[in-house]
């Protein structure tokens, strides 16, 4: 007989009690499928699906890309995306897909290396997470993007509060191509945290500029700003202590308002941010409050949408880049998010699995068997840095080589030309929508001169530069 534990296994999980072996479409985060691309790519091996989709493609919530009957196999070969306004006299050029932000000390030492090594060998870039420059994003000279939390680890006077000199002395550094402001993460929005003194290390005392054995705050809230307008006045400010280098702010949509506030804050201040990353609620972490990643913050798309329409709204989408980032894993899941208005997209665990991640669940209590998750040096051992880096840039060469099929087969010239109408969405057996008919869409400059929808217009309305508190409408 077997045990409960056997049982189990061979049980579907869903909420049906069904006792159905689980399929490859079943597993939560990531199923059994969406994992298996990933690691065919990141090996070299043939990522090609035989006998047709397993997807029910008449199932409500089935979505699809529209393709053309005169497909387009002229399409801009260089796949990025230049990221400065204006204001910014040293843009960059980002790839479609990037590594998503991932401290080190959630992962370990062999993980960040291997990480930014394929970055270096695939040309694109790598999210520092909010818990600094290691040595280890150093070592191979992979393009990085500084992301600053309420910590400001790595730029941080003795009491927590930024210190402009070391922002600079770091910034200004040739492998660091742009600085993200963590306003909020999609896992967990709205939290803070501590390090406990216990597994604050040397090198991650070092890295993050804290006193090594001592407790780590995280904040809630960052000191240096308070209002939308001391935002964009600090992320000023951090672009020319940086040498004019793209500046932007990550946040998981929360109340629609203080976005707008944001976008307000910059008409008001005639300061504009180069780009804005909206970070989903599905999005991944290391440990969370359960309550949190399941109950706080609003999902990608609504957020994505959110923040596409208050850009454009405004008249500042052509200066204003927009990225996207939870749960990407297939250059379709890039492309559609390019429909509804990211310019290109972030992902965390989709690279994780290209290191070797098997999604044990262990991330929490650095027990994980592959190496990646942990600060053991025997678990990481086996985590050879050249062999897996190669599997990170195959994976995203591979990934952006199926954006660009896709971008071929829809009749465009460019990522930058798909549109809401591109993607439509399933209802029920008998019926689909385009986005564009479920969710609203503004023109350029709409806000400005009163939205036709009632809901973007109050959120508009209650925007607020001089602080991110709703105002009173009538």
């Amino acid at each position: 007989m077997k045990s409960p534990k056997a049982q189990n296994q061979n049980q579907d999980t869903s909420t049906n009690g069904s006792s159905i072996p689980p399929g490859d479409l079943d597993g939560r985060p990531y199923s059994h499928d969406e994992r298996a691309l990933v690691y065919a790519r990141a090996k070299g091996e043939v990522d090609a699906h035989p006998f047709g989709t397993e997807l029910d493609v008449y199932a409500g919530e089935y979505e699809w890309l529209a393709h053309s009957i005169m497909p387009n196999p002229d399409v801009d070969p260089q796949m990025r995306v230049q990221v400065g306004s204006s204001q910014c006299s040293r843009p960059y050029a980002a790839s479609r897909l990037n590594i998503s932000a991932m401290s080190f000390g959630a992962l370990g030492a062999n993980a960040i290396e291997a990480l930014n090594l394929g970055a270096k060998l695939g040309d694109f870039y790598h999210d520092t997470g909010e818990g600094g420059i290691s040595p280890y994003h150093r070592r191979h000279g992979g393009d990085l993007v500084w992301e600053l939390g309420s910590g400001y680890f790595g730029c941080r006077q003795a009491d927590g509060t930024f210190d402009p000199e070391r922002f600079r002395d770091r910034a200004q550094d040739d492998q660091v191509k742009m600085t993200e402001i963590k306003l909020s993460q999609g896992a967990k929005p709205g939290h803070g945290g501590v390090l406990p003194g216990v597994k604050v290390t040397r090198e991650i005392a070092e890295t993050r500029g804290v006193p090594e054995g001592q407790d780590c705050l995280s904040p809630a809230v960052h000191s240096a700003f308070s209002t939308p307008r001391e935002l964009v006045e600090f992320a000023a400010r951090m672009r020319e202590l940086s040498g004019g280098k793209p500046v932007g702010i990550k946040l998981c949509v929360g109340l629609p308002h203080e976005l707008f506030a944001v976008v307000k804050a910059m008409l008001t201040t005639g300061i504009v941010l180069d780009f804005i990353v909206i970070d989903g609620a599905e999005g991944g972490t290391g440990a969370a409050p359960t309550e949190l990643s399941d109950r706080m913050g609003m999902p990608l798309r609504e957020g994505l949408i959110i923040a596409r329409n208050a850009l454009v709204g405004a008249g500042l989408k052509g200066q204003v880049r927009l990225a996207a980032s939870g749960k990407v894993t297939s250059g379709a899941g890039i492309a559609m998010h390019a429909a509804l208005g990211a310019d290109w997209c972030n992902a965390g665990r989709a690279f994780m699995f290209s290191l070797g991640c098997i999604q044990s669940m262990r991330c929490h209590a650095d027990t994980c068997p592959t190496g990646i998750a942990t600060q053991s040096p025997a678990r990481q051992r086996g985590l050879v840095v050249p062999e897996k880096a190669q599997r990170v840039a195959r994976f995203h060469k591979a990934t952006v080589g199926a954006l660009r099929e896709l971008t071929v087969a829809a009749g465009l010239h460019s990522v930058d030309d798909f549109k809401p109408w591109h993607l439509r969405h399933r209802i029920n057996v008998a019926e689909m929508r385009q986005m564009d008919e479920l969710y609203p869409f503004v023109r350029e400059g709409e806000l400005l001169d009163g939205a036709q929808n009632p809901t973007l217009r109050r959120w508009w309305d209650e925007a607020d530069p001089e602080s991110f508190r709703r105002r009173l409408v009538d």
